[in-house]
């Protein structure tokens, strides 16, 4: 088995895709990140690499300050997207954006991306790009339409 100081190179290639990706969604150093919708079939290599970039663990839904991204974990049977993506808003900052997380065609949870496209949609929200974010999960980056157009 080919190695890195003791650690396989396929597990290194692993992490070092998974932090390019949490770049690419546009998360950074120093962000204050917020997440819902946590439960035991989530991601945890994604979560640690979103927490090892922007040096901080991620929040829970009951912060109260604001936020400068909303991680959202959701399956089909969680209820309203509409209205979580409305509450993940409210300590949003401006110019802060929600990652939506769902579970990948064929997995249990799937949600149609139809239902994903109303509800953003419906929520004043845009996606503003989508990635395969982990193993079992495909992300969605959504942010508010600039208003200011000068």
């Amino acid at each position: 088995m080919n190695k890195q100081r003791g650690t396989p190179v396929t597990a290194t290639a692993h992490a070092a895709a998974t932090k390019g990706l949490v770049a690419k969604l546009g998360f950074a150093a120093g962000q204050v990140v917020t997440e819902f919708g946590y439960d035991k079939d989530v991601d945890d290599e994604l979560r640690l690499a979103i927490e090892e970039l922007c040096g901080s663990e991620l929040e829970d839904e009951d912060y109260g300050d604001v936020a400068d991204a909303v991680v959202l974990w959701w399956r089909e049977d969680d209820g309203d997207l509409i209205d979580a993506l409305v509450d993940a808003l409210t300590n949003l900052a401006e110019g802060g954006f929600i990652v939506l997380l769902t579970p990948k065609a064929g997995r249990d949870g799937h949600v149609d991306a139809s239902d994903i496209q109303e509800a953003t949609l419906t929520a004043g929200l845009h996606a503003s790009g989508s990635a395969n974010a982990a193993g079992e999960w495909n992300g969605h980056r959504l942010v508010a339409p600039k208003t200011d157009r000068r």
